[in-house]
């Protein structure tokens, strides 16, 4: 769809843009509006019948709000700019902290929270659009070019005739399948028992879990479970149970809740504890990570 000399434009820039040292936001970045229910009727009507691969466009939510499960005929990109915002689908849950974005593949029925004030911007993406692009719904960190490419696009919006409006589309999408993955999702097992397990404890996670009760709860041995839940989360059970504990401990320090307070809440025996696997799991410790965005 493009050619090599385009992509390697789009290298370029993105190793420029990688090595700025000044990462604020561009000018207009935060050019959003609160939307309405009505608004949004309107967005996703003019998303339906846009003509180009990619549409963008930013909003805010200024309290806590719970949108219905829906889908989408386009993929989507949504950027997360400020608060915290959580996504649910029958195959698990996602949460987003600020400056991550999350890839909704098209057709995915999905319910959106948000946490106090969310301001956002969203791609929304054809099907075959480009190659590469991601197959199921995760969590990305963020690139500066990334950043400035999608503000770009919500400038544009769907008058993209220009050649200026074409290359910002084409990079941005290019862009899309380099979004390095967070371990900020939290899939659940197709097997009933087990997914009732996961829920039970979404509602009231712990630093502390035996895999023995898990075992017996869903009537399968040790070695039985171990494999079945891998196989249907991707994930070791010790692994799934840090990402639930993360869920469950980043809107509360966004809140601006004590990094103690939450460790403690938690189960975890110190803050360091806490501390040490909030750090190995998203490479920055509480403070840090919620501070500065992420370096891609």
């Amino acid at each position: 769809m493009f050619s090599a000399r385009f992509r390697g434009v789009v290298y370029f820039l993105r190793e420029w843009a990688k090595a700025m040292t000044d990462s604020s936001p561009p000018e207009g970045f935060l050019d959003t509006h609160l939307e309405t229910d009505a608004e949004r009727a309107l967005r996703h009507a003019a998303i339906d019948s846009a003509d180009e691969p990619a549409v963008a466009f930013a909003f805010y939510y200024d309290a806590v709000r719970h949108i219905a499960e829906h889908e989408h005929k386009r993929a989507q990109l949504l950027h997360l700019l400020s608060g915290v915002l959580s996504v649910t689908t029958r195959a698990g849950r996602w949460i987003m902290p600020r400056d991550h974005a999350l890839w909704i593949p098209a057709g995915v029925r999905h319910a959106v929270d948000t946490v106090g004030r969310v301001d956002m911007q969203s791609v929304y993406v054809r099907s075959g659009a480009i190659a590469g692009l991601p197959d199921q719904l995760q969590v990305t960190g963020m690139t500066p070019l990334m950043r400035g490419l999608i503000s770009e696009a919500v400038q544009i919006g769907t008058d993209t005739g220009s050649a200026r409006a074409k290359f910002i589309l084409g990079a941005m999408l290019h862009e899309i399948p380099l979004l390095q993955k967070r371990p900020l999702g939290l899939p659940f097992p197709a097997n009933r028992r087990l997914a009732q397990l996961c829920r039970e404890f979404v509602a009231t996670p712990s630093a502390h879990l035996e895999i023995d009760h898990w075992a017996d709860a869903a009537g399968l041995s040790r070695r039985s479970f171990t494999r079945v839940f891998r196989r249907e989360t991707g994930l070791s059970l010790s692994t799934w149970r840090q990402q639930a504990c993360l869920m469950a401990a980043i809107p509360r320090l966004s809140a601006g809740e004590s990094v103690t307070a939450v460790a403690l809440d938690l189960g975890y025996d110190s803050v360091p504890a806490f501390t040490t696997m909030f750090s190995r799991m998203l490479g920055a410790p509480p403070r840090t990570y919620l501070r500065n965005r992420p370096e891609d």
